[in-house]
C-alpha cells in the first residue's frame, strides 16, 4: 500500500496535466508519477529525464535494455517496477514471456545467450550494495557491446535503481500492468 496519497488532482496543474498524458498513454495514472506530483520540481525533472531517455538513448539493443532494467528491479525487489517492466517489455515485443519469467533465476535457465548472461550479471552486480562490478565484467561488455552501448547500459541500470528505490520507499507495489499482457500467438 502506498505510503503517500496518490491523488494527483490535488497536486497542482503540472500533476493534472501529467496525469492526463499518463491516462492516455498507459490507461492509468502511473503511481510513481502521482507520488512525484507532490513536489512539482521532482515531477518536472522526472518527466524531462524520462522523455530524453525514451527519445535519445537508442544505441543499446532494446532486448538487452529490458533485460537489464527488469533484472535490476528484481534484484531490488521493486514490485511496481517488475509489474510495469514486464508489461512494457511484453508489449514492445523485446522479450518473450519465458525470458521475462526466468529473469529472477536466470543462472538456472538455458534461455539466455552469453551476451544476455553478461548483461544480467552486470545489472545485478551494479544494483548490489556495495556495487560488485568487476574489471572483467566491464571488459567483457566493452568487447561485446562497445563503449557507447556499455555506457548506455550502465545508465539504464542506474536509472532503474533510482526508480526502484523511489517506488519501494514510497510503498508503490504495482498497478496490474502485467495482468494486462495478452498472450501472443505461437
Amino acid at each position: 500500500m502506498a505510503r503517500i496519497p496518490l491523488n494527483v488532482e490535488s497536486t497542482g496543474w503540472l500533476g493534472r496535466v501529467a496525469a492526463g498524458v499518463s491516462r492516455r498513454r498507459y490507461g492509468a495514472v502511473l503511481e510513481p508519477l502521482a507520488a512525484a506530483a507532490h513536489q512539482p520540481w521532482v515531477l518536472w525533472a522526472n518527466i524531462r529525464n524520462e522523455l530524453v531517455v525514451e527519445r535519445r538513448w537508442r544505441s543499446l539493443d532494446p532486448g538487452l535494455r529490458d533485460l537489464a532494467v527488469v533484472a535490476s528491479a528484481a534484484r531490488l525487489g521493486c514490485a511496481w517496477c517488475m509489474d510495469f517492466g514486464y508489461w512494457k517489455a511484453h508489449s514492445d515485443g523485446t522479450l518473450t514471456e519465458s525470458k521475462l519469467e526466468a529473469i529472477p533465476e536466470w543462472r538456472d535457465s538455458d534461455l539466455f545467450t552469453e551476451r544476455e548472461r553478461q548483461v544480467l550479471a552486470y545489472a545485478e552486480a551494479m544494483t548490489d550494495t556495495p556495487i560488485g562490478v568487476t574489471d572483467e565484467q566491464v571488459e567483457q561488455l566493452r568487447q561485446s557491446l562497445g563503449d557507447a552501448r556499455l555506457v548506455e547500459l550502465t545508465a539504464y541500470i542506474a536509472l532503474e535503481s533510482q526508480r526502484s528505490r523511489f517506488n519501494s520507499a514510497l510503498g508503490l507495489s504495482g498497478q496490474g500492468f502485467r495482468d494486462r499482457c495478452e498472450l501472443r500467438p505461437a
